[in-house]
């Protein structure tokens, strides 16, 4: 009587197991993204207590050595001149017409810097939405 073996390898390649590990990676790198502040400025924002819920495309930055940084979708920051803010806005405009301007100003500037900034916005007609935030609750 012969007896056969069953030692045979099968050629086949399952798939299963590498799709879960991509589709955990995907989900981990999203998860991550979000976590990521748009800003590499250090700025320290005055409190608020509501948040927007407005996607900004352009942010303009002023720092608390008054100096201006402006940034477009999810480029870097880069340095603007205050007479440059309102070209460099409007190029932004052409980019996207629909556009929110954000703008992260440092607790400490002062009031009349913020106000040039957002005259600028309103001589263009553009959305300008101030960045805060949220109110320490240990206080």
């Amino acid at each position: 009587m012969a007896l056969k073996r069953r030692t045979k390898i099968s050629p086949n390649f399952s798939m299963a197991s590498m799709t879960d590990i991509i589709f955990l990676l995907l989900i981990f790198f999203m998860i991550t993204s979000t976590m990521v502040s748009p800003n590499a400025i250090k700025v320290l924002l005055p409190q608020g207590k509501q948040q927007t819920s407005a996607k900004p495309l352009t942010r303009v930055i002023i720092d608390k050595d008054l100096n201006y940084y402006g940034a477009f979708g999810n480029q870097d920051e880069m340095p603007v001149a205050l007479e440059e803010l309102p070209s460099f806005l409007q190029e932004c405009a052409t980019k996207e017409p629909e556009m929110y301007v954000a703008l992260y100003a440092d607790e400490t500037v002062p009031y009349r810097e913020i106000v040039r900034v957002l005259n600028i916005a309103n001589e263009n007609h553009f959305k300008m939405v101030l960045a805060t935030r949220r109110p320490d609750k240990n206080k």
